[in-house]
């Protein structure tokens, strides 16, 4: 049977959000794609992303690309969420699946509007969150069905916690996390959080600007709960400058999993779900739970490369990606879950009645 070659494009905006985490570049080395064209209002960033790609053509209007060139498939590479809806329905419009930057939306409503226009027209989304990608984490799954540490009981993770941490570290690298959180335990039933500011509790006062345009964001400490529909029990934290703390720790009837941010392939097991410090009968063993075979294999443009292959194969076999629009709504829902629990008071059940932002207004 003949391969099916696909036509790529990318669109990126030089100054504001560039082309992401190297969304562009995800088409490099797949035999059965041919790269035509990249788009930028930004000359210098437009001949840049041109030369690494080795596009064909190059354009200053998305607009005007999408309508001249006979395209399958689109990377939507800012990081800026500004123009993302925009965007992606421009590309669906134009009858292409789209590979989009993380965080997919600002909003609930807005994720909405590209699951359903997708669904609509027969076409594919996908989203850069590479981690769901790697092997390692299909790895780690396996181990959590093979009951390596017995009956799954809750889950706790843990933000970047840089400069950013809090709301922004919730926006711009949670929305990793809770991709991941579900990958591995499933659909959250309802969630509640606790949101300060040096303190504080936050309220729509304490809505500040972000680095980067990824909608409203506030609090520099972030305290969520999850309950998800297995039972399981999710946590996820976020301190300001705490930096290096993020990762996560999984906890079962008969033993603990730990791994760190950035480190997926290599985690810690204890076979005893009550770890006391000192203790030689609960030793933790180091593994690897699927070594790569060189540094490049757990680097953002692999997970690029392999989120790639899977949209090819989710378009032939007409399933979801493994990081779908939808998984993008359903994680970005932990995150503006946590400000509408803030700022009620309550528990929040999934999937929410707000789908616009809580910090709106």
């Amino acid at each position: 049977m003949r391969q099916k070659h696909y036509r790529a494009a990318a669109i990126g905006h030089t100054g504001a959000g560039n082309y992401g985490h190297g969304l562009h570049l995800a088409y490099r080395h797949l035999e059965n794609v041919e790269f035509i064209a990249v788009s930028d209002p930004n000359p210098e960033g437009r001949e840049k992303a041109s030369t690494e790609t080795n596009a064909q053509r190059s354009y200053t209007d998305y607009r005007e690309m999408l309508e001249k060139e006979d395209l399958d498939i689109v990377s939507v590479c800012p990081r800026w969420v500004t123009d993302h809806v925009e965007m992606v329905l421009a590309c669906l419009e134009a009858g292409c699946h789209v590979y989009c930057e993380k965080p997919m939306t600002a909003t609930l409503a807005d994720g909405d509007l590209i699951v359903e226009t997708a669904a609509q027209k027969g076409l594919k989304v996908a989203v850069s969150h590479q981690g769901v990608y790697f092997p390692s984490t299909h790895a780690l799954k396996q181990l959590l069905q093979d009951g390596k540490i017995g009956q799954v009981e809750s889950i706790r993770a843990h933000g970047k916690q840089d400069g950013r941490g809090g709301g922004e570290d919730m926006i711009t690298l949670g929305t990793h996390t809770f991709n991941t959180m579900r990958f591995l335990v499933g659909d959250v039933g309802w969630m509640t959080a606790h949101i300060t500011q040096t303190g504080e509790e936050v309220g729509v006062d304490h809505v500040r600007t972000p680095t980067e345009p990824v909608g409203p964001v506030a609090g520099d400490c972030i305290e969520s709960y999850f309950a998800f529909k297995n039972g399981v029990s999710g946590f996820y934290d976020s301190r300001q400058d705490r930096f290096g703390r993020g990762g996560m720790e999984i906890y079962g009837s008969q033993g603990i999993i730990s791994l760190n941010a950035g480190q997926s392939h290599q985690v810690a097991i204890c076979s005893n779900p009550i770890w006391k410090i000192g203790d030689p009968s609960q030793p933790w063993e180091i593994i690897d739970i699927c070594p790569p075979t060189s540094a490049s294999q757990n680097s953002l443009d692999h997970g690029n490369h392999l989120a790639i292959i899977d949209l090819i194969a989710a378009i032939e076999q007409d399933r979801k990606p493994l990081s779908s629009a939808s998984d993008a709504v359903a994680a970005l829902e932990m995150i503006v879950g946590a400000y509408q629990a803030q700022l009620t008071g309550a528990r929040v059940s999934f999937p929410m009645e707000n789908r616009q932002h809580p910090l709106a207004g």
